[in-house]
């Protein structure tokens, strides 16, 4: 099945998968070739693609996301987010520091708009931060 993952600035991925995992305001759904057809929302969290059917969990190619929509049909997954980062393009301890400042920022924020800010920074900086440790499990 064809897989599209569409960002504000353009097509990260579109390319025919065996399988993609997709974190949603229901849990996580695992999409396979012939999915009953289906339009969900998309929470922040871990995306995790299988190319070919027997490919191991070190093949899992993952992406930190924003939220987003999906649409699933028999034959195409469509995922359009704000904003999707490849996991080879994710330094761990460059994700670590960023949420650590963000815990920083959520604790010394001032009013809601800074609190609110904060929030989506540490979601998003945790998000980063999975991406990497299961790369680095997955690979190492």
């Amino acid at each position: 099945m064809n897989f599209k993952l569409v960002t504000l600035l353009g097509v990260k991925i579109d390319q025919e998968v065996y399988e993609v995992m997709i974190p949603t305001s229901e849990g996580e759904i695992a999409v396979y070739p012939d999915h009953e057809p289906l339009i969900a929302l998309a929470v922040p969290g871990v995306v995790s693609i299988r190319h070919n059917k027997d490919d191991g969990n070190e093949k899992l190619q993952y992406f930190a996301i924003s939220g987003g929509l999906i649409k699933i049909t028999h034959k195409t997954i469509q995922l359009l987010v704000d904003e999707a980062d490849h996991g080879d393009n994710i330094v761990e301890a460059e994700s670590k520091a960023a949420y650590e400042r963000a815990l920083q920022m959520r604790k010394d924020a001032k009013d809601q708009v800074e609190l609110d800010e904060a929030h989506e920074l540490v979601d998003r900086h945790a998000v980063r931060l999975k991406v990497a440790e299961l790369r680095r499990r997955h690979r190492g």
